[in-house]
């Protein structure tokens, strides 16, 4: 922690520290905080560590795939999903057709859940979520504070599906976003509740004639309907908080669109998908730092690849092998895609879902930098940049890139009333009667998880009474159970 703490203390995007994969003492916890306030006093970064539901002096905890609530402490899931599902994969109904769930097993098991198309894996996502949504502030006294999403790209680590690296992320390793992406900006838009309507369909819409199939909608709306070229299909059924499904929808070419309503049946926000004519032509285009690219020898842009039709729209389903040629003073760095070897500092590319991305790096001479993408049936593009001279001196370049880069910070301070809207109001529990093991019933209702009561295994003890502080019509309860 000592190393770390030092390393990272500079980092605007280090939030806080966590002292360990599992529960730590009270005494560890207050050595580590010790390291924190020595090394880090100006930082305003919480400390922690995973669980530390009876460990007053830690400031935060929480737990992996589980919803810890506490009255007291800040409590947060370190990891609230770890399904993988690759971007290529849209569903079962369109190229490449990959069954949901499909591939090798994990250690023996089944390894459904990291091998997902990018449907199901939104999908789950917004399930996860929701679990942690209904018990976040506002929702009594004692909450969930949320939860973080093990890596936002897809990236080199530990992985458990049929590919060679973890797809958990909600873009993959070149940032392209998935649907996750958009499920995770409609769902988390505001502090905590919600405060931006938005709403996105899950997919696309170039599918065979014929094709019957459902469509599932992404929104912070109350009621949302579905139209294809002008007619309505109804409204779609709640399934969790942000998730809309319609079903058995017959496929027809031209436009899909989702519209939103609030609870007084105004609209306040809508989504549409046109369908693609044939792939036609490929476009390319630069991203890069907002000072533009430096000759450091280190420096580096993406160039995105899309195939669309001839009037410019993306095509989703397009998958061709793109011939990349590069001139001037820059080294190609590759991209990644599905296939041998990841296809890692490769010259050629595929697109999948119509889309790619490669890096270019600098070197140390400035100049200009022509990029060409060709493909078999496609009309070709040309793409040219330049890369800036930097000063060196004594051998020391006087560019420091993160000295220029903009700070975002739109969001402003953290409100210093609440960002949210009481939902429910918690009625204490003042005592308990139980059927056996009386003296552990205040186990069954403290602010401590770890803690618990359990009867002796027989049916007719298997009862606890509580009495409750007030009168009170009481309209929801949450029981944990173990065992």
């Amino acid at each position: 922690m000592w190393d770390a703490i030092i390393y990272n203390r500079n980092n605007p995007s280090i939030l806080f520290y966590e002292c360990g994969n599992e529960s730590i003492s009270e005494e560890h916890m207050l050595e580590m905080k010790a390291i924190r306030d020595q090394y880090d006093p100006y930082g305003g970064r919480a400390i922690g560590s995973r669980e530390m539901l009876d460990i007053r002096v830690a400031e935060y905890g929480g737990e992996m795939l589980y919803i810890n609530k506490s009255g007291y402490h800040p409590m947060w899931a370190m990891e609230y999903s770890r399904d993988e599902g690759l971007r290529k994969y849209w569903d079962e109904y369109s190229y490449p057709y990959h069954k949901e769930g499909a591939g090798p097993l994990y250690r023996g098991q089944d390894a459904g859940d990291y091998n997902r198309n990018q449907d199901q894996l939104a999908m789950e996502h917004i399930r996860r979520w929701c679990d942690y949504w209904r018990e976040r502030p506002g929702t009594g006294d004692r909450v969930s504070s949320g939860g973080v999403k093990i890596i936002f790209s897809d990236t080199n680590t530990h992985y458990r599906g049929e590919e060679n690296y973890r797809r958990s992320g909600v873009t993959d390793a070149m940032r392209i976003p998935k649907d996750s992406y958009y499920a995770h900006q409609v769902m988390c838009d505001g502090w905590v509740d919600t405060e931006n309507p938005r709403t996105h369909i899950i997919g696309h819409w170039n599918y065979e004639p014929g094709t019957l199939k459902p469509v599932r909608v992404i929104s912070n709306g109350d009621r949302v309907e579905l139209r294809i070229n002008g007619r309505s299909q109804g409204f779609g059924k709640q399934s969790y908080r942000f998730l809309y499904t319609f079903e058995d929808i017959a496929w027809e070419s031209g436009v899909i669109e989702a519209i939103s309503y609030n609870e007084k049946r105004m609209e306040v926000s809508r989504d549409k998908i046109l369908t693609a004519g044939e792939p036609k032509q490929i476009r390319l285009s630069l991203i890069q730092g907002p000072d533009g690219l430096h000759a450091d020898g280190a420096d580096m842009v993406l160039v995105e690849v899309e195939v669309t039709d001839v009037n410019g729209i993306h095509h989703p389903l397009a998958n061709e092998m793109i011939y990349f040629s590069l001139e001037g003073p820059a080294e190609r760095r590759g991209g990644i895609a599905q296939g041998p070897d990841n296809y890692i500092l490769s010259t050629d590319l595929p697109v999948e879902c119509g889309i790619n991305r490669a890096l270019i790096r600098s070197t140390r001479n400035a100049g200009q930098i022509t990029v060409r993408a060709t493909a078999a049936g496609l009309k070709p593009a040309l793409l040219t940049f330049s890369s800036k001279p930097v000063e060196v001196k004594e051998g020391l370049s006087t560019y420091i890139p993160a000295s220029r880069l903009r700070w975002l910070l739109e969001r402003g301070r953290t409100p210093a009333t609440p960002s949210y809207t009481d939902t429910k109001v918690t009625v204490p529990i003042r005592s308990a009667i139980a059927g056996t093991n009386q003296e552990m019933a205040v186990n069954s209702y403290d602010d401590n998880e770890l803690s618990e009561w359990r009867n002796d295994g027989r049916a007719h003890t298997a009862w606890i009474t509580y009495t409750l502080d007030r009168t009170a019509e009481i309209d929801d309860i949450c029981i944990k159970l173990t065992g």
